[in-house]
């Protein structure tokens, strides 16, 4: 169905079209109640059977995005998922650069823009899931290493990183009290030269 709209009223004035989305948005809002229709809330709930080419092809590349992509750090990743189904790849740049600018996706002789296909499957929103799965495998990498790390060996790096500080002292008599002594006025000295220089 297509609608023409006369935008000049009969006093030949410009009809304005400002908030024209929301009340759109309200005039088939109440069609919809009024003809007891419904809106889809999703391409999940669309019919796959049903469709024909192209939007057959578009609904496959789309389902296979959001079923492998969880899966994927990077672009060579997916890039590679998709093409063991039948999915090709291409990115498009922004002029002479090497700067991407978008991307689309090929199957069956059919080419879609990765915004055409859904906006969760532009090359954007593509970029930040890929980064995002990176950061939580790295996350979890870093979560098991630490749970499989011995805790003597914690405790040995815990010890090294801070230094001396929880070195115990020799428990045997030999141990020499002027030394400790002599060490003890050192730090005495330091702070106070520490002391001469705040304003």
């Amino acid at each position: 169905v297509h609608l023409v709209i006369n935008r000049i009223d009969n006093d030949g004035k410009r009809i304005t079209d400002q908030n024209e989305k929301f009340r759109s948005t309200k005039v088939c809002m109440e069609l919809t109640k009024k003809y007891g229709l419904y809106i889809a809330s999703g391409k999940e709930n669309v019919k796959r059977e049903r469709l024909k080419e192209p939007d057959k092809t578009k609904y496959e590349i789309y389902d296979t995005i959001k079923a492998i992509i969880l899966g994927c750090r990077n672009w060579r990743e997916l890039t590679t998922e998709l093409k063991k189904q039948g999915i090709t790849t291409e990115f498009r740049y922004n002029g002479d650069t090497n700067k991407i600018q978008g991307v689309r996706f090929g199957k069956n002789d059919y080419t879609f823009n990765g915004s055409k296909i859904d906006r969760t499957c532009s090359y954007s929103k593509i970029e930040f899931q890929l980064q995002q799965n990176s950061r939580e495998q790295e996350v979890s990498i870093r979560q098991s290493i630490q749970s499989h790390t011995p805790e003597h060996s914690i405790i040995e790096t815990a010890s090294s990183v801070l230094g001396s500080l929880f070195d115990i002292q020799p428990a045997n008599t030999d141990y020499d009290l002027d030394q400790a002594e002599y060490l003890r006025q050192q730090s005495l000295k330091k702070k106070k030269k520490r002391k001469g220089f705040r304003l």
